[in-house]
């Protein structure tokens, strides 16, 4: 209960809204859920949703309550920010590598996507195979070209000179974070050496794969500039460390699985620690020298 009560009270100072909820309810005696439902209101000063999925009790309330907790203007921040506008010709460069679910795309493309026929813009998918090949269809340059983080020194060398250049990473760096904080962090990147700790920072929890971003890529190209020696440490899902000070640097990933306020809670405090922190799309554009020419929302 203490952790609860903890993560309460910070997103209560954030000026989050928070519905205290008890699950399970079907499997706790009545004096046991107004125990419960007391301990709650006292320490929180809210009423709990007590509900049951196996019952159905309590679903319809917590949905209303939901409802009535969203904050105005809430959904109004853009992926692609004011970078195109209606008819615009986007081409996203989206590798299908074994990170992809078979038969699926990855959130982060789903959600551009999406984003982009919103807007009406005129929306051409490819994988970077057909990359140059979808350039010599088209009768003009496409307005932007959002690509995958790890095939971005190859779509930057071939873009025509007229088209914008961004990555999915980059997009959601400032989406789901705070991008002028992670360009920061970027830059501390040349300020390690091969006694240098860096963290790496994934919210998914899925099991490790050949040729992964954030296991194998962006370490490796790290050692390749300073050394075997770098430590690079990876955490997972919800699991960020409390004393963030041994680090010299951490490297965030996209956190498409997670929502911007708990982002903000990482690079706060990181902030509060003096701890450089940048994203994984950031750090790649950075590495191969382009970030300048990168477009950002």
């Amino acid at each position: 209960m203490e952790q609860e009560l903890k993560w309460y009270r910070y997103f209560m100072e954030k000026q989050t809204p928070v519905i205290p909820v008890l699950s399970k309810a079907d499997l706790c005696t009545q004096e046991q859920r107004a125990d419960l439902a007391g301990l709650i209101r006292k320490n929180t000063g809210t009423n709990v949703c007590q509900i049951s999925a196996a019952t159905g009790e309590g679903i319809r309330a917590l949905k209303e309550e939901l409802a009535r907790r969203i904050p105005e203007g809430y959904g109004t921040r853009m992926i692609t920010g004011s970078l195109v506008s209606e008819k615009d010709l986007v081409l996203l460069v989206m590798p299908q590598d074994i990170q992809a679910p078979k038969g699926r795309l990855i959130l982060p493309q789903v959600q551009t996507l999406r984003e982009l026929l919103d807007k009406k813009c005129l929306v051409m998918s490819v994988t970077t195979d057909q990359y140059l090949a979808a350039l010599q269809t088209l009768a003009a340059p496409p307005k932007l070209i959002i690509t995958d983080s790890q095939v971005f020194p190859y779509v930057y060398e071939h873009k025509p000179t007229e088209s914008m250049l961004t990555s999915f990473s980059v997009l959601f760096a400032a989406y789901k974070g705070d991008l002028p904080y992670y360009i920061e962090g970027a830059a501390q990147i040349d300020s390690l050496n091969e006694h240098s700790r860096v963290l790496i920072a994934e919210c998914c929890t899925h099991a490790p794969l050949k040729e992964d971003i954030g296991r194998v890529k962006i370490p490796r190209m790290l050692k390749k500039r300073f050394g075997e020696s770098l430590q690079v440490d990876l955490v997972s899902g919800t699991d960020f460390p409390e004393d963030l000070t041994s680090y010299d640097l951490i490297i965030q990933c996209g956190a498409c699985m997670f929502n911007r306020k708990y982002v903000m809670y990482r690079i706060d405090r990181a902030r509060e620690q003096k701890v450089p922190m940048t994203n994984y799309g950031v750090t790649i554009a950075h590495l191969t020298g382009i970030l300048e020419h990168v477009a950002l929302p």
